[in-house]
């Protein structure tokens, strides 16, 4: 197609999953994450797979100085973004809100509501000059129920949804496109982080049912990023079948 992508947390899970998934439609990427080896070579297997072009902005969109300036230095030809995923995101801990560290508050405000903004005020200027463009959030079923020891991690995927409906209003007079999507069990590294590296805590996660992929949300990311240009879907909540919402969950006894 050979729109200019940019992805946020390009270099794990749902994120890296959507660098495959648009690279092979021939789309041209910016795709950025902390790990700058992972972007590396991410970018080398894609490039030498597709005849793409792509950049690597190796940065943590926790650190405003950091999006912008990086943003802002891009060559002058991919500043044209068409798309933009929020794909950048991460859950920290399962406590109970009275014995929750702070540190793991903080870090998911940081990353799942202040990177989104950053990178998003970033990037905007160059799709109003356009009076075009989409932005897709990676939201999450946990913004709408709240969870036992899920508390502030799910407040910060509320955030995502409303900063979503806010953005889509604000944005029309661009025609600017927002989609907020909302995964239900992804397996990817996302409970690896969340229980700190512990492999047996983050595998119990999906005990009892077959969970999502991270290809099948970036087939659904792609889906919306593809419609005619008078079509946007504004929200969209994807779960396995053995999940109904951020609570209920049908687990087979093993």
């Amino acid at each position: 197609m050979n729109r200019i992508v940019f992805i946020t947390g390009a270099t794990s899970g749902i994120g890296k999953a959507c660098a495959e998934k648009f690279a092979a439609a021939g789309d041209h990427l910016i795709i950025s994450g902390r790990r700058k080896d992972r972007l590396e070579r991410l970018k080398i297997s894609l490039q030498a797979s597709y005849n793409i072009e792509i950049i690597c902005a190796a940065f943590d969109v926790q650190n405003k100085q950091e999006v912008f300036d990086n943003i802002n230095s891009l060559p002058e030809k991919w500043k044209a973004v068409d798309v933009l995923i929020n794909s950048a995101g991460l859950a920290l801990g399962r406590n109970f809100f009275n014995e929750a560290p702070l540190s793991d508050w903080e870090t998911m405000i940081q990353t799942n509501i202040n990177g989104l903004l950053y990178v998003s005020k970033a990037v905007l200027p160059f799709m109003v000059q356009k009076n075009k463009g989409h932005i897709i959030n990676l939201g999450s079923v946990a913004g709408d129920e709240v969870y036992e020891k899920g508390n502030v991690y799910c407040a910060t995927k509320s955030a995502v949804e409303a900063i979503s409906r806010s953005m889509r209003i604000d944005l029309l007079q661009h025609q600017i496109k927002v989609t907020n999507i909302k995964p239900g069990a992804v397996e990817t590294e996302f409970s690896l982080v969340r229980f700190k590296g512990d492999p047996a805590a983050a595998s119990k996660v999906y005990d009892g049912f077959t969970p999502l992929k991270g290809n099948d949300i970036a087939d659904a990311i792609f889906y919306c990023a593809s419609l005619p240009e008078n079509v946007c879907i504004n929200e969209l909540e994807i779960t396995p079948v053995a999940q109904a919402n951020g609570i209920f969950f049908n687990r087979k006894k093993l």
